[in-house]
């Protein structure tokens, strides 16, 4: 089994790769099944049945903007739709899973709750990410900036750990280390945040859900994967099963980038003997 199972294409608000050329890269890169995981990040993003759609680099709140990107979730009807559509046009090629990526704060847990709940059946796999802290962005720096490097990394684990004990309809833990990929003070000694990263991962195995490896380390120059090695350990050795595997590409030359690499590390560094595909939001065992 080859599966990359984080992938974004035209619904996410960070990407403009359609659907079909990840598909097709997927076909052409021999790959058994994918999953597409759009971005919904309540918080600072609306839905597209709210309006009022704010676009990126612009003051315009209006049906587009010319050029630019919108500050808005997956379009979910026209995302299942499609994804239906899809499924037919490459039956027998390719495995197609239904996903979504949730950037999930404590204050917004409602929301997801409520679109879950909405979409449920419509759901193979969701990934629990934080991307933002109090509706503040990592990779602009708005998180950091007033904070200490203990502090910044000490409050986003604490704040996954609290959207944990509140929302519990995800399947894995994404690129559970993000903080590290927007730390300009460098990467904060694991031994620091061991004990509450144990926490994060002994909720996660004790309610059945996983952790990812996100391969996209690679593409941002990190000295580690991501989770870094020491967080996949740790995982291991408290217990924990269930993995995935996902590119996070927003572009086909992205899709399924280091696979092979990561499936390596998984298997003859840390130990594991199987990853995991999704159906229905159950785990389904591969042999590595």
């Amino acid at each position: 089994m080859r599966a990359d199972y984080h992938l974004h294409c035209e619904f996410s608000d960070d990407s403009r790769e359609r659907m079909e050329n990840q598909i097709e890269q997927a076909i052409a890169l021999g790959l058994d099944e994918i999953c597409f995981t759009d971005h919904v990040d309540y918080g600072i993003k609306k839905d597209w049945s709210e309006g009022g759609i704010q676009w990126r680099g612009s003051d315009s709140v209006s049906s587009g903007a010319e050029g630019l990107d919108p500050m808005a979730n997956v379009n979910y009807p026209e995302y299942f739709s499609k994804l239906d559509r899809m499924r037919e046009t490459y039956r027998g090629r390719i495995t197609i899973k239904k996903g979504l990526e949730f950037g999930i704060q404590t204050h917004t847990c409602g929301q997801y709750r409520r679109l879950y709940n909405t979409y449920r059946k419509e759901l193979d796999f969701v990934l629990l990410s934080m991307h933002q802290v109090h509706n503040q962005e990592f990779w602009t720096q708005d998180f950091q900036r007033s904070r200490s490097q203990r502090e910044y990394n000490e409050e986003y684990y604490r704040e996954i750990y609290e959207v944990q004990k509140i929302f519990k309809d995800y399947s894995v833990l994404a690129h559970l280390d993000l903080i590290c990929r927007y730390d300009r003070n460098g990467i904060y000694p694991f031994e620091k945040v061991k004990d509450l990263i144990a926490e994060i991962l002994t909720l996660a195995i004790r309610e059945g859900k996983g952790i990812e490896l996100n391969t996209s380390s690679w593409k941002y120059g990190l000295p580690d994967t991501q989770p870094s090695r020491d967080i996949l350990r740790l995982y291991k050795d408290l217990g924990g099963r269930i993995i995935t595997v996902g590119s996070d590409a927003h572009t086909a030359a992205r899709m399924g980038d280091h696979l092979e690499e990561a499936y390596r590390i998984l298997r003859d560094e840390i130990g594991f003997t199987h990853i995991c595909t999704f159906d229905k939001m159950e785990p389904v065992f591969h042999s590595l």
